[in-house]
């Protein structure tokens, strides 16, 4: 059982930094009163945000701080569970999130939402919404359980019942009935690549066997064709070679001749050149100088004349010289060309030799690639092959084996899907526990006052009839008759909490339940449902009516404001 014990708070909403301690399991009955504004409902804000990181009012986290001093702002609570001691702190400005279990202080290396799952799964059993149908009754931000959508009113069962494990194993179930599925799709596709690689090998295998011979014939007749040409090419190059050799010496010889008197016939007509040009300077020397310029004697008209008349002698017989040159140095130019000529034949018939023998080389190469192809094609061993085949086969037999286990996996993971299901499973044990919700219920109904016949059925839509047997819902009724339901539902859902053990907590708190639509009548019915309650049972009353509710309670605690602080008392 989930014993509350105490809860201090400071900072928190009108708390200021002295800190409200209220003992939670000191009376079996406690009225909490005070004005309005004084502090009352902060205890329950206090105790939804320590145990779940939010009020129980609608109020943004951040203006739970305390306004005047804006920081600080710590609430702890303290707990039991059988043997064990819990205490949880948690703070704003600074953040604090801390659980403590006999007195050691839980991992804090996970995440602050798994840290705050572990508390509501392992520890508290509980969860924000369960805590305010079967804890708190309340008339501010409070939706009681018949104004809860339908699939909420079913976790809200399933956390009494404790049978919400099914739906986190329905969960698992699903994700392993999908990995399941998508193992099945990809072995499907490794089959068809398995099959297809099988044909091909196959029919690889056959084409090994049934090699063309006509294929090996024409690579031998293309070897023979090639044989051919490289006999032509040679008998080609034996010409040449011939015609080549027979040449080489001779045109060779010739052309070296002729180069050679070339040279010389160029170097005669350099030398003749340079005679002309020193006879035609020392002409114009004479022409144009009356002394020598060295000795500075006169030169005589004579001397001059004489000087002429020989420069002009030597110089036509330099001419003459010149003509016979130029006219032989063109008939040795002639010559060259012919030589030339004939020499560029023969480099063309030894570029011929070299072409033919480069195709020689080629054709040698072709017919070793034919012969290679011709041996491997005698010489086809498909036991490569075969055993790839064998292979591909024990892969495919492995695949269909896994693609079966993990066919008759999904199947199981479908039969227990549909017993995880809400229909299944869990619809069976709420039919079995329905009646005695049920029961419960109108036992309460009739404490209060209420004497209608109310039913839940297994999707938990109501049904509520009259003594005249006429069909309500819950809508048709006043507030004050809602109220009642209301109450029914809670008293009667911690009855079945205790019954599983699940939500099993001595804590019970009414927020102005007595001030909102009870009638005097429905007050009295209520006062008697909370003194029937077990010793084991704490509950608070936060109320407005102290006069009418005074003095009918064991204990009483009054919130009021000190310095604009509240404080209790």
């Amino acid at each position: 059982m989930l014993i509350f014990e105490s809860i201090s708070y400071k900072n928190f909403l009108s708390t200021g930094d002295k800190p409200n301690v209220v003992q939670l399991n000191k009376s079996s009955t406690t009225l909490v009163v005070g004005s309005n504004g004084a502090g009352k409902s902060t205890m329950l804000d206090a105790l939804s945000f320590a145990l779940f990181g939010k009020p129980h009012r609608n109020i943004n986290k951040p203006q739970l701080v305390n306004s005047i001093n804006n920081k600080k702002l710590l609430v702890e609570v303290n707990f039991s569970i059988g043997s064990n001691s819990y205490q949880v702190i948690r703070g704003i400005k600074p953040n604090i999130f801390e659980i403590y279990h006999n007195g050691n202080l839980l991992n804090r290396e996970s995440h602050s939402r798994d840290y705050q799952k572990i508390l509501e799964t392992n520890i508290l059993k509980l969860n924000h919404k369960s805590f305010h149908q079967v804890v708190v009754l309340g008339s501010g931000n409070f939706i009681p359980f018949m104004q809860l959508p339908t699939h909420q009113r079913r976790n809200v069962i399933e956390d009494l019942l404790d049978i919400g494990i099914f739906t986190k194993m329905n969960s698992l179930v699903k994700e392993r009935h999908t990995k399941a599925k998508n193992d099945i799709r990809d072995t499907d596709n490794q089959l068809n690549i398995l099959k297809e690689q099988i044909a091909l090998q196959e029919k690889h295998i056959l084409n090994l066997r049934n090699i063309d011979i006509q294929q090996s014939t024409r690579e031998l007749k293309q070897i023979k064709s090639m044989e051919d040409e490289i006999a032509l090419l040679q008998r080609r190059n034996d010409d040449l070679q011939s015609k080549y050799d027979t040449n080489i010496d001779h045109r060779l010889r010739d052309r070296e001749i002729v180069i050679s008197k070339q040279r010389k016939l160029s170097k005669y007509k350099v030398q003749i050149d340079s005679n002309i040009s020193t006879i035609v300077k020392d002409a114009m020397f004479y022409e144009t100088n009356a002394a020598c310029p060295t000795c500075l004697q006169s030169i005589s008209p004579d001397l001059k004349e004489q000087k002429r008349n020989d420069a002009q002698s030597r110089a036509r017989e330099l001419n003459d010289g010149l003509s016979l040159l130029k006219t032989e140095i063109k008939t040795v130019s002639d010559k060259f060309e012919a030589a030339d000529l004939a020499y560029r034949e023969i480099e063309s018939i030894l570029s011929d030799i070299r072409s033919n023998q480069s195709l020689m080389s080629n054709v040698f190469k072709q017919i070793s690639s034919l012969q290679v192809l011709n041996k491997d094609t005698e010489l086809t061993d498909t036991a490569d092959a075969e055993s790839e085949l064998v292979e591909r086969k024990e892969d495919l037999h492995t695949a269909l084996d896994h693609k079966s286990n993990q066919i008759e996996l999904r199947t199981y993971y479908d039969a227990i899907s549909e017993m995880l299901k809400d229909t299944g499973i869990k619809t069976k044990l709420i039919r079995q526990y329905l009646p005695v919700m049920n029961k419960l219920i109108n036992q309460y109904l009739n404490v209060l006052d209420f004497f209608v016949k109310f039913d839940l059925d297994e999707s938990f839509n109501e049904t509520i009839k009259s003594r005249h047997r006429d069909d309500f819902s819950y809508t048709s009724f006043s507030e004050g008759e809602k109220a009642r339901i209301d109450l029914a539902l809670l008293f009667a859902w911690r009855a079945i909490a205790k019954m599983k053990n699940s939500a099993n907590t001595n804590l019970l708190i009414l927020d102005e339940t007595f001030d909102s639509s009870l009638d005097v009548d429905g007050v009295d019915n209520l006062l008697k449902i909370l003194y029937t309650l077990k010793s084991d049972t704490n509950v608070f009353i936060i109320s407005h009516k102290k006069d009418v509710l005074d003095g009918k309670f064991a204990n009483k605690i009054e919130f009021k404001k000190h310095n604009n602080f509240s404080v209790v008392s």
